[in-house]
């Protein structure tokens, strides 16, 4: 340990001089915590190396330290008050250990001086909004955010997506099973299918985007720095696709100052089910002498069946198996320059379906067929970045190659089993490049260009399990050109205004796959291809002012938009038109994070949405897309934080959606035939939706710490889809969970217990929409689970 200590300690030195290092300003975020918890957090982020020289100082509560600041502020901040102090050993290397109070020894009394003035206090809690881009504080930013720490979200178990679900009221999702779910938020929800359209929500790994029209991956979120979620149309920063906001999840960064390997491994047992258990391993190794280092990370997980098909006579059917890993090669070829060359695979296999039959018993199904699926996700990175005079140049590019297939039950009432296959296939290229300058000073901007380069193939196959024949499938290709720009600037004091603009210039092309040759000919082309451009300026603005030292208020306008495309139409493909949103925002903040025992806010937001792309059931019995009319939504979401003593803190939020499409559109109201009282609510967002989580965390032993968290989650009543055939209820759930670690900052033992209550709920009314007459269908929770993990790190 020493030796590689003192490595690392001899490799900064040269690479960093102690002046430069001590001045530059990092952005900090260190919750109040024990040593053992804040300390390699903080070291983390200030890119240096910190030891402790008595291991009885690892239970010492630490100060908060967050904001934008040198190390050694932010070092000084987190031990201000706590009879510890840090001895300075290179340039990027200090030492902790306990203060000596001096002896004393009588000496004449000193001249009179004035006295000192009192140290600078610290400033408050805000963490910096990445996701704007010009690293905006949390302060000035005029909108609803939600950060949540990577360490946080494993804790208890890595579930993917699962994670942020569990921990925000306004982000929701179908539950057709890891990687085919599409994820919504404040309300802004098109469909259950994967099917053409464009999500609703984009989703970015650092500053690449996952995908284009494909479902969420559901990558696992294994060595993750943080998770943020912006609420509301993002379109100006990030164009298309963003309606409803934007998920970007922040990997860690490879680590040029010491090697380190950390291991996690769990087994799970799940009541009325089968066992499963995961692994995960993360190593860190530096490169040479010039900064460069190699990141890799690696897992397996296995989820447990519980869905019993007596039909087949078989038991606990629904297996998942998720297999990935990724790795980021750092290299430094010269001052202020990074180049990360990256890489992400993962697969994901269900041996079956995860729903069950109405009228059958719990966790039951009775079906011919096998439904099983599978997806695979790959990408690779070249992300390119120079920081100097407090401006930063980036420029991000990936390849994707994102398949997935799925099987669905499709045997007619007393028929010979029948199946509908479905292949999605999707290939993207993606280039963005940026100039930003983060916000300081009152002022803070970024301009940018990106292309993106889209084209996903739907094909489909129906027939008995052995032979089945193409049916009309479809392909969609987008290439999309853009150029943006935002400006953040203090007008007054405690006043700041944003305004943004993104101009977007679309080529859309497609075509039909399959088609028969009869209609083929009969359409002479004209239904099979098309080639069309589209443009779209996206204007924002934004408001905010702080006219008290605990209160912030803010308004907001933004815009965001979707192309159109094709979609299959029974035997035949049609277009469907580009949709957009228009949606005014405004909110109150109280309370400083960190600074004062609560801080709460509220959001109320009203959205127009304009040819709305969604799915419904055609004539043939098969879902298809189209625009089904113009809609209103008006959400209002808030949420609340009580930190009762420095150990136990409470949370709560809560979000209430009222949607209405107003102006159905004719052949849709003709196909969907609604009922009196269903005309227009927007499927798959529940209504309104509550959480709890309640977090303890102490000092046990001499360097190690208990911590404790339990959640709660209401999931109020929502709809599948458009029209009779998609109009099953759903929603209406309470999901329970505790989870409980005991360790430091090197192993731990961990116990998570899922669904206290074993309820079965029904989380999505959708399993097969092929089969006719059937009683409907309900997707239970995960039964009460249990999960007992070790990990541990070197």
């Amino acid at each position: 340990m020493h030796a590689r200590l003192s490595l690392a300690l001899g490799l900064a030195t040269i690479i960093l001089p102690a002046q430069a290092m001590a001045a530059e300003e990092r952005a900090f975020d260190v919750p109040r915590a024990s040593l053992s918890t804040s300390l390699p957090l903080l070291s983390r982020q200030g890119g240096v190396s910190i030891s402790v020289s008595d291991p009885a100082l690892w239970r010492t509560r630490m100060r908060p330290v967050r904001g934008r600041m040198s190390v050694d502020e932010a070092i000084r901040q987190m031990l201000d008050g706590t009879g510890v102090r840090a001895v300075r050993v290179s340039a990027t290397s200090w030492r902790i250990e306990k203060q000596v109070a001096p002896r004393s020894v009588r000496r004449p009394p000193p001249p009179a001086v004035p006295a000192a003035a009192p140290p600078p206090e610290a400033p408050p809690y805000e963490f910096i909004v990445t996701a704007t881009k010009a690293d905006l504080p949390y302060s000035s930013f005029a909108g609803v955010v939600t950060r949540m720490d990577g360490d946080d979200l494993a804790f208890g178990g890595e579930r993917g997506t699962e994670s942020i679900l569990s921990r925000m009221a306004t982000v929701s999702s179908t539950h057709l099973g890891s990687g085919r779910n599409k994820l919504f938020i404040r309300g802004i929800a098109d469909s259950s299918f994967t099917g053409p359209t464009q999500a609703t929500v984009g989703q970015y790994f650092g500053d690449i985007r996952l995908s284009y029209n494909a479902p969420d991956p559901d990558l696992r979120l294994y060595d993750i720095d943080s998770v943020e979620v912006l609420e509301g149309p993002q379109g100006t920063l990030y164009g298309a696709g963003s309606l409803g906001g934007i998920i970007r999840v922040v990997p860690r960064a490879p680590d040029a100052r010491e090697a380190s390997v950390q291991a996690i491994a769990g087994l799970t047992a799940t009541q009325h089910g089968e066992p499963g258990g995961d692994i995960g391993s993360i190593a860190n190794v530096p490169i040479g002498d010039s900064g460069s280092a190699l990141r890799l990370v690696g897992y397996m997980i296995t989820d447990g069946g519980y869905i019993d098909n007596s039909l087949l006579g078989q038991n606990d059917v629904n297996r998942v198996t998720v297999r990935g890993g990724r790795g980021t090669l750092r290299l430094v070829p010269a001052a202020d320059w990074t180049v990360d060359i990256g890489g992400v695979y993962q697969s994901t296999t269900a041996d079956d379906a995860q729903y069950a039959d109405k009228d059958a018993p719990p966790l039951t199904r009775n079906s011919l067929v096998e439904q099983n699926a599978r997806g695979r996700y790959g990408m690779g990175t070249l992300v390119v970045t120079r920081d100097w005079d407090n401006l930063r140049l980036q420029s991000s590019n990936a390849y994707i190659d994102h398949r997935l297939y799925e099987r669905f039950d499709a045997t007619p009432a007393g028929g010979d089993p029948r199946v509908l296959d479905q292949f999605n296939d999707t290939r993207m290229w993606a280039s963005e490049t940026r100039l930003s300058r983060p916000y300081s000073d009152g002022w803070g901007w970024v301009v940018g260009a990106s292309i993106v380069d889209n084209e996903t193939q739907q094909r489909r196959e129906f027939g008995g399990i052995q032979m089945r024949s193409a049916l009309t499938g479809v392909t969609n290709r987008v290439t999309e050109y853009t150029g943006y720009g935002e400006l953040t600037a203090e007008l007054l004091p405690d006043v700041i205004a944003t305004a943004g603009l993104r101009y977007s210039h679309a080529r859309l092309g497609g075509s039909g796959e399959d088609v028969a040759l009869a209609l083929a000919l009969a359409a002479s082309g004209k239904a099979i291809t098309a080639h069309r451009n589209e443009s779209d300026l996206l204007p924002s603005f934004a408001i905010l002012a702080r006219p008290l030292s605990n209160l912030t208020l803010y308004a907001r306008y933004q815009e965001g938009f979707r192309p159109g495309g094709l979609a299959v139409d029974g035997n035949f493909v049609r277009r469907y038109r580009n949709d957009r949103v228009h949606t005014w925002e405004g909110g109150i903040r109280l309370g400083e994070r960190g600074r004062t025992p609560f801080d709460a806010n509220i959001s109320v937001s009203h959205t127009r949405w304009f040819n709305i792309q969604a799915d419904f059931i055609d004539g043939n019995g098969f879902p298809t897309t189209a625009n089904i009319g113009d809609g209103r939504i008006t959400s209002i979401s808030g949420s609340l934080a009580v930190r009762v003593t420095p150990t136990l803190s409470f949370d709560l939020g809560a979000v209430y959606n009222h949607s209405r499409v107003d102006d159905l559109a004719p052949q849709i109201a003709l196909v969907a035939d609604f009922a009196p009282g269903r005309l227009g609510r927007i499927p798959n967002v529940a209504s309104h939706a509550v959480r709890g989580a309640i977090t303890y965390a102490a000092p046990v032993g001499d360097d190690k710490e208990i911590r404790i968290n339990g959640w709660a989650n209401y999931i109020g009543p929502s709809r599948l889809g458009i029209g009779p055939v998609l109009g099953e209820g759903q929603g209406d759930y309470v999901d329970t969970g505790l989870a409980m670690r005991l360790g430091n900052g090197r192993r731990g033992l961990s116990v998570t217990l899922t669904n206290l209550l074993d309820l079965k709920g029904n989380r999505f009314a959708l399993g097969t929409p092929f089969v006719e007459g059937s009683p409907g269908y309900l997707t239970p929770l995960r039964p009460r689970t249990l999960r007992v993990a070790v990990d541990i790190a070197y």
